[in-house]
């Protein structure tokens, strides 16, 4: 039998597991494969390949090699439960970005204080190298075994799988889980893993439901990864950009208005900058910005298909006619009323119309986590409308733009790709039409295969490609996205005269770069530790006078910079020279602007710049040329 692997025929045994071909392939670095995909799908290394298909291995130190191991700890944690308290009652154990969670129903209430116990147990399940064999069973033994243990939450889970679905378990040892898997090999793949917290979850999310106790896990391929990991983890309670929003004056939250920001003058100077700058470079690449309603009718959301598939995520509200009302959660039905307001022609296309409204989305109060997590933002969105040919070449634009802001903030990022989903809408021809458009553009842009592929994390409407990048603490953040949609132009009727003199109905290219302005902003405050880049600081200068004979000269010195458009404070306080310096340093003010009996003889300045760098004598106009070159530059350094 004959595998593709790296675009090599492979001669291999008939009916050879992944593992074996991995020996065959890789020799020694076997041992790190956790897993194989046969034609893009991902399967269990023991599984037999039984015909010939295109072969990749998945490695340990991968992403996808890290959510396995994640997966597999906590099958290794509910093992360890289930051996301390035998009545527990198990739900689901899903990995997640950074490590695990079990949702667990405990007869006793159990606490902080019970985590050790419970990973001294996982450790020695770890030390045993448990075997994780996998098996599948008709819905009749799953059924019959999980009534045999008391699931009575598996039950349910088997309950809802679709008939004809393949019902497998994972077995360690004694143990055994109702999963779909991957899993690794043994149990001793897992070199360090670690408690983190306990906490409350409702039943499938719902409030409605029973409390159970959720325990937060950690797990990696190396002691030493674990160990840099609760370093980064420590930087990164440092950086919490809720923390600096409130040392610095940026923005707060309040009681009273759940995961909705109040922007304080300071933040939302910065937060205009940044949709300034948006807009700079939006109406340089033929953008049109356009403002639509914050309530529309629930008609237009049936129609665009998100009040049968969002529902539950808008605020809904009843007006004065006791007629259904929804605040928008998203843009694209406005900006179609937008395009549909008059006749379009195929001349007009590419047509791309951008917002920054206020959208709401009704996010559970458990979910909400600062400015990462809100029920209140602003979009940096647009819908761009396209004919069939023009997708590729639109969606290289996008991403062109794409790169230039990321560059601006020094972000690196790697593009994925998210194909159809299980509730997709439309017909399967569209969707494969679009996913090859996808899967060309990345090929071109990335090399052909050099970026991820998101199996069934596509939008309803259509597939997607999402914009990851990572933080100066190696933290990965999901930032922009482009999505290509068929469907919603045809549920709207949209239609444009083609040269032809036909209707035809345009493509619509769903896209936002930075997510929203406000998350970005949560991103950027820890990435940069709240020194920010000087053009977006909210303060760029403090002018500070030695003593009170010289606040005449300060003023004047602060007058002159204003002027000039660079943002500045005075510090007249009747406070030391030190403190007032140490309190500038504490907000982090790229420029500290010091002036005395010989700044004012010369008619110069002293300079102290953000790291402690002083220049003395020099030349105000000189400092406001250079200041304006560096924020007109959109420059990261402030020398």
């Amino acid at each position: 039998m004959i595998v593709k692997y790296k675009n090599q025929n492979i001669e291999v045994e008939q009916n050879a597991t992944g593992s074996d071909i991995a020996k065959q392939v890789l020799g020694n670095d076997e041992r790190k494969v956790v897993a194989v995909k046969k034609n893009g799908q991902i399967q269990d290394l023991f599984l037999p390949i039984s015909d010939s298909c295109d072969i990749e291995f998945v490695m340990l130190d991968s992403d996808e090699g890290r959510h396995i191991l994640r997966h597999s700890a906590a099958h290794v944690m509910a093992h360890a439960i289930k051996t301390i308290y035998p009545t527990a009652k198990l739900t689901i154990g899903p990995a997640t970005d950074d490590g695990f969670f079990y949702d667990i129903d405990f007869k006793s209430q159990i606490g902080e204080s019970d985590l050790e116990k419970i990973e001294n147990e996982m450790k020695s399940i770890i030390k045993a190298n448990f075997r994780i064999e996998r098996k599948e069973i008709s819905r009749k033994e799953a059924l019959e075994l999980a009534e045999e243990e008391d699931e009575t939450y598996k039950i349910d889970i088997i309950k809802q799988i679709p008939a004809g679905e393949k019902i497998t378990i994972y077995k360690q040892g004694e143990w055994f889980d109702i999963c779909r898997g991957p899993h690794l090999r043994s149990t001793g793949m897992i070199k360090a893993v670690k408690l983190t917290k306990i906490a409350g979850a409702y039943l499938h999310g719902d409030q409605k439901n029973k409390m159970l106790t959720r325990i937060y896990g950690v797990a990696f391929p190396s002691k030493a990864e674990m160990d840099e990991y609760f370093v980064r983890l420590e930087e990164a309670k440092k950086r919490d950009h809720r923390k600096i929003g409130k040392e610095q004056d940026l923005f707060f939250f309040d009681e009273s208005a759940p995961g909705m920001a109040y922007w304080l003058p300071k933040g939302f100077v910065m937060l205009n900058s940044l949709i300034e700058y948006w807009r700079e470079i939006h109406k340089n690449a033929g953008y049109q910005e356009f403002s639509g309603p914050q309530l529309n009718s629930s008609s237009l959301w049936k129609t665009s298909g998100h009040w049968d598939h969002y529902k539950d995520d808008m605020f809904v509200l009843i007006d004065a006619d006791g007629k259904e009302q929804a605040l928008k959660p998203m843009n694209c039905p406005n900006s179609i009323k937008v395009f549909d307001s008059k006749m379009r022609s195929y001349k007009d296309l590419p047509l791309r119309f951008s917002d920054v409204d206020v959208i709401h989305r009704n996010e559970k109060s458990g979910q909400l986590n600062g400015l990462f997590r809100v029920r209140m933002f602003r979009q940096d969105d647009s819908h761009n409308y396209v004919t069939k040919d023009q997708i590729g070449s639109e969606i290289k634009s996008i991403l062109e733009i794409a790169d230039k802001l990321y560059k601006v903030f020094d972000l690196p990022y790697v593009l994925t790709l998210s194909t159809r989903p299980k509730d997709f809408m439309g017909e399967l021809a569209d969707w494969n039409r679009a996913e090859a458009e996808l899967r060309s553009v990345l090929d071109d842009l990335c090399g052909k295969g050099n970026y991820r592929v998101n199996e069934g994390d596509g939008a309803f409407y259509g597939p997607k490609i999402d914009i990851k990048m990572k933080d100066c603490i190696g933290r990965e953040w999901q930032m922009g996205t482009v999505q290509l949609d068929f469907q919603l132009p045809q549920r709207f009727g949209v239609t444009y005269i083609d040269k032809d003199g036909a209707k035809k109905t345009p493509i619509m290219i769903h896209r936002a770069i930075f997510g929203s302005f406000e998350r970005f902003i949560g991103i950027i405050t820890e990435h940069f530790a709240g020194a920010f880049p000087l053009w977006l600081s909210p303060v760029q200068a403090i002018v500070i006078p030695v003593s009170e004979k010289f606040e005449a000269y300060a003023n004047l010195v602060n007058d002159k910079l204003k002027l000039q458009g660079i943002r500045t404070e005075i510090d007249l306080r009747s406070e030391k020279m030190g403190y007032k310096i140490r309190e500038a340093q504490l907000q982090k003010i790229p420029y500290m602007v010091i002036v005395g009996e010989k700044e004012e003889q010369s008619g110069t300045v002293s300079v102290r710049k953000r790291g402690n760098i002083e220049e003395k004598d020099v030349n105000l106009d000189e400092l406001i040329l250079r200041m304006k070159n560096l924020i007109d530059s959109k420059s990261l350094d402030i020398k």
